[in-house]
């Protein structure tokens, strides 16, 4: 019954699901980690997709909010004992402290327009990485530290798995939710702000809402990301991680959910495959400048991203069957 009221691309993202959820019988631990990897950054993408994608909102640290879901577990685990019940204190507080942080932070720049707001969520990422820097005695600094995960966690498989469940039933969340009147208002708000705000819509509200449950997914993968690590460093509140979720996003497809997961994978492939080449050749040493070159062709054959721009290219061959039927009828 269940099945039969699922639409076919519902089943199609199921059944991938359940292909990799077998794929750690055939690959080895490192291949393991890298897509363990693309499935917490995938959740990191989504995460800003919702943002981004369906409320048109820019911000440049978002970073903070993964920081703070890595931070706040790794934290709580380095005081405390490691244990399963401790880790589930931890992921509360981290949830918790990233909803009310992208709360007040939603509430103080959201009145705020386009670069305006981007840049003040900059500023807010770069207040809690020179706080994460100053504050050794607690973060470690720049060095940062291990942790001891729960004994059932410290197999990889483990951690592949959880992180393939939280990535589908975040997934399929974010769709029911971007489905819903809901998420109709977050497109109509990226559309035209003041036509819905003209239309009785209090669209702070809908804007700090979707701010907070941002956060939270973002803050989530920073969970994952400690889990699987079992290492923490300043580096999860930096710039260039922001910029690495920007170009996932953008690549995959904005306004999708389907085009930020594809957005990681590529990548988290292409940073591995390249920066592995730096043992080949020193011409790979520069592997930024190839990494660059890389998303300048994707934007170029790419324009809407993968997903936006075969979507795009599908519904205009439909188009033209229908215009054609109607004109031989």
């Amino acid at each position: 019954m269940i099945l039969r009221n699922m639409t076919k691309s519902n089943l199609i993202y199921l059944g991938i699901a359940a292909l990799l959820l077998f794929l750690p019988m055939i690959i080895t631990g490192s291949t393991k980690f890298m897509i363990t990897q693309i499935f917490v950054f995938a959740i990191f993408a989504m995460s800003y997709d919702l943002l981004l994608g369906y409320t048109g909102i820019i911000s440049f640290g978002h970073a903070m909010f993964f920081g703070i879901g890595a931070y706040s577990t790794a934290i709580f685990m380095d005081h405390f004992d490691s244990s399963l019940i401790a880790l589930f204190i931890a992921i509360l507080v981290a949830v918790l402290f990233a909803a009310l942080v992208s709360f007040i932070v939603g509430m103080l720049t959201l009145r705020l327009k386009t670069h305006f707001y981007a840049m003040l969520t900059l500023a807010f990422a770069g207040l809690f990485l020179v706080a994460a820097e100053k504050m050794r005695w607690l973060t470690r600094g720049n060095d940062g530290f291990t942790i001891k995960a729960p004994e059932i966690l410290r197999d990889s498989t483990t951690i592949y798995i959880i992180s393939l469940i939280s990535l589908v039933l975040i997934f399929f969340g974010l769709r029911r939710l971007t489905n819903s009147p809901f998420g109709r208002v977050l497109v109509a708000i990226r559309e035209n702000e003041h036509r819905t705000e003209s239309l009785g819509y209090n669209v702070l509200h809908y804007k700090v809402l979707v701010t907070v449950i941002s956060g939270v997914v973002a803050s989530l993968a920073g969970v994952l990301y400690i889990l699987s690590l079992r290492f923490v460093n300043t580096g999860v509140f930096g710039t260039d991680l922001t910029i690495d979720v920007l170009l996932m996003t953008i690549i995959g497809g904005v306004g999708t959910l389907v085009g930020p997961i594809i957005g990681a994978a590529l990548i988290e492939l292409a940073h591995d495959w390249i920066s592995g080449l730096a043992n080949v050749h020193w011409i790979f040493e520069r592997w930024l400048i190839l990494y660059g070159i890389v998303y300048i062709l994707m934007v170029i054959f790419f324009p809407l991203g993968i997903v936006g721009t075969i979507r795009e290219k599908f519904s205009g061959r439909k188009k033209s069957k229908n215009n054609a039927k109607q004109k031989a009828s």
